[in-house]
C-alpha cells in the first residue's frame, strides 16, 4: 500500500470529503487531492499524522511503498 491508497482508505472510513480531511489534518484540499492521485507524497509531519489517525481508527497499515 502507498500513501495515495492509505489516505483514500482513511478518508473513506472516516466518511470525510477531501476538504474535510484537509481541515482535519491542518493542510489544504489541494494537498489531499495530490496525495490521493499519487502526484505528491505527504511530508514527514503529515505522514506521522496520517499514521496516527489510522492507528486511532483501527486501520491496518501495510507496508508502505
Amino acid at each position: 500500500m502507498n500513501y495515495a491508497e492509505l489516505v483514500k482508505k482513511l478518508r473513506q472510513k472516516l466518511v470525510l470529503s477531501q476538504t474535510e480531511m484537509a481541515a482535519y489534518l491542518g493542510t489544504s484540499f489541494e494537498s489531499v487531492n495530490r496525495w490521493e492521485n499519487n502526484r505528491n507524497e505527504p511530508t514527514i509531519k503529515m505522514k506521522r499524522k496520517i499514521i496516527e489517525l489510522c492507528k486511532r481508527n483501527g486501520i491496518e497499515i501495510e507496508v508502505i511503498d
